[in-house]
């Protein structure tokens, strides 16, 4: 039977969490052993939670051989993508938004079912700009685009950062040829850089612009709401937006 693992930040700090996960990344290959486990992860800011429990983490996996990283966006995928990772022989990391836990709502069947992981979800479609983003960020992208009936985007919720879906990707941005990356990770050794790494070196001829990664700022999540609306990403999509489309 798989395991599922809930832990919050400072549980796993102090029983030194990370060796614990790169550990079960390597069974298979190391003793040719499954490593059934589920880590439920609890994540992301939005709530004045403070810089202990509003932390984005993924990233510090994301280089992990042998894991899978899985990152819902709906409830709908909640549901099939946790079904999905208890069905996985591999170690999946399974994080979960806090601030979606309060602020979204979907439609769920009653019904068993799964959502294969590997696999993104393009959520509009559209010709002048694509929106690479995962988590919080498909809710903002969608209600940013809501506001600009002028502009046509391509928004693609990556919903499974590791593996990645890279076909999806890269058939986004030669669909547009504009493109934004957007997490609510810290720009400094997030993710984007590494979308942006494969996006300039598998489609730099379909660019008209070039490629903008949209993050938090590179500091410790603020316990004032004020400071933690300037320190996420979400008011400067606009600003970059205008870029883009003005190049």
């Amino acid at each position: 039977m798989k395991a599922v693992v809930e832990m919050q930040f400072a549980d796993f700090v102090t029983c030194g969490f990370n060796q614990i996960v790169n550990n079960l990344a390597k069974l298979h290959w190391r003793w040719n052993e499954k490593a059934d486990v589920v880590v439920r992860m609890p994540t992301g800011a939005g709530s004045a939670a403070g810089p202990f429990h509003s932390q984005s983490n993924e990233a510090w996996f994301f280089h992990t051989p042998g894991l899978k990283i899985v990152y819902p966006s709906t409830p709908e995928d909640a549901k099939g993508l946790l079904a999905a990772s208890i069905e996985d022989p591999n170690p999946v990391m399974f994080f979960e938004h806090k601030n979606l836990y309060r602020s979204i709502k979907g439609d769920v069947a009653d019904e068993y079912y799964t959502v294969e992981i590997g696999k993104a979800r393009t959520v509009s479609e559209g010709n002048d700009v694509t929106i690479i983003t995962y988590g919080m960020g498909v809710h903002w992208a969608t209600e940013l685009m809501s506001k600009h009936s002028d502009i046509s985007a391509e928004i693609i919720d990556l919903r499974t950062l590791l593996p990645l879906d890279t076909e999806a990707i890269y058939k986004a941005v030669r669909k547009t040829g504009k493109v934004i990356v957007l997490h609510e990770d810290c720009i400094t050794g997030g993710i984007g850089g590494e979308l942006v790494a494969l996006i300039t070196e598998n489609c730099f001829k379909d660019l008209d612009a070039p490629v903008k990664r949209i993050g938090s700022i590179d500091t410790p999540v603020p316990f004032a709401e004020q400071l933690e609306v300037q320190f996420l990403p979400k008011q400067r999509l606009d600003e970059a937006l205008s870029e883009l489309m003005a190049y």
